[in-house]
């Protein structure tokens, strides 16, 4: 694909977006191969965490390429609106892990593409924000739905009507970051933050997604009801048993993700 970099490293997928000339924006041809990409990730049981991230040092992404944003209708706009917002939406619903490795800037949908990912660790160089407002539109693939969920109300009104940009230390205090590097270690803290997930039992670490993911938006008893139905999705595994064996023996088990 032109506009998108996939590598697989055993258990591990990493999706970076590859228009550096352009600080990594979303065209429409962008857009369709992350679709593609992130459906085969979604379908490949090999992959048990994705890692998403910009190519070169200045970008994660930009957001819209504005360039291709000039030429377009209006109708051709509203194509690019919904399939930006279906494929976020199809990134956050991944059963598989998260994490969006925010390299440089991420302005606009490059935002909304993070907040679309579990896990946020950023370079301390990069700069980010939901700048859409000084463009005379808003956040239209997530952003004023997701940026609430994650901070808060009036922290979100706050950063999406004022189109700030954060430095990635001030990204952490406001909770919209997971944790700041510098940024000639980012890929080995991302990697260590990786590990640690990918060390556990993998049917485990989606279940326990889902349950969080679903039950956040509903009442507590119908999120218990969520939580133990996906307890129950583990209790047949090959994995869980081990995860037993390997307890008394002393060891660190080898989970097969079965």
């Amino acid at each position: 694909m032109d506009n998108i970099r996939y590598e697989q490293k055993g258990n591990l997928a990493f999706v970076t977006l590859a228009r550096p000339e352009s600080m990594n924006a979303f065209n429409y041809d962008m857009l369709v191969e992350l679709g593609q990409i992130t459906e085969s990730i979604r379908i490949n049981p090999d992959i048990r965490l994705v890692v998403f991230t910009g190519a070169g040092e200045r970008a994660f992404s930009v957001g819209a390429d504005l360039k291709e944003r000039k030429t377009l209708t209006d109708i051709k706009v509203k194509r690019n609106l919904y399939k930006i917002g279906d494929v976020f939406t199809a990134i956050e619903h991944l059963p598989q892990p998260t994490i969006a490795m925010m390299n440089g800037f991420a302005f606009g949908g490059g935002m909304e593409l993070a907040l679309s990912c579990d896990f946020r660790i950023a370079a301390d160089t990069a700069l980010m924000g939901l700048t859409e407002t000084g463009l005379a539109i808003i956040p239209g693939a997530g952003g004023t739905q997701r940026l609430p969920r994650l901070i808060g109300e009036a922290k979100a009104l706050e950063l999406i009507l004022t189109a700030r940009k954060l430095t990635a230390a001030e990204a952490l205090t406001y909770g919209v970051v997971t944790k700041v590097t510098p940024a000639d270690e980012l890929l080995q803290e991302t990697a260590q933050f990786a590990d640690a997930i990918l060390a556990n039992g993998p049917i485990a670490l989606q279940q326990a997604k889902f349950s969080i993911k679903h039950g956040m938006n509903v009442d507590l008893q119908t999120g218990l009801a969520i939580e133990r139905k996906a307890y129950e999705v583990t209790i047949p595994t090959e994995d869980r048993i081990e995860a037993l064996t390997a307890f008394a023996e002393k060891r660190k088990p080898k989970f097969k993700g079965k």
